[in-house]
């Protein structure tokens, strides 16, 4: 069911490109940069997770970025303040249950 709901969406949206007259590169460019920053912020801004989730080598993630253009100082940047205040999330709580 899952399965068919994201075929309809896709549809969906395949046809709003086509009708605003994205050529396949410009949309196959798109889809790519949104679907690598999609994994890259869902691993935390970790390159290597990213690819190997992705089934691509790091370093063909890493030149993909670099042609798409990510910015992946700003997302590292964001990643390593989620993560600082995780571990200080997780240490106050363990204070706090003592």
């Amino acid at each position: 069911m899952a399965t068919k709901n994201l075929k309809g969406r896709l549809g969906q949206i395949v046809d709003e490109l086509v009708e605003q007259g994205l050529t396949l590169e410009q949309a196959r460019r798109e889809f790519e940069k949104q679907f690598i920053v999609a994994s890259i912020k869902n691993n935390d801004g970790n390159l290597c997770r990213s690819a190997r989730s992705l089934g691509v080598h790091r370093n063909t993630l890493r030149n993909k970025v670099s042609n798409l253009g990510i910015d992946l100082q700003d997302r590292s940047a964001r990643a390593a303040a989620r993560r600082r205040l995780q571990r200080h999330s997780s240490l106050l709580g363990s204070n706090t249950r003592r």
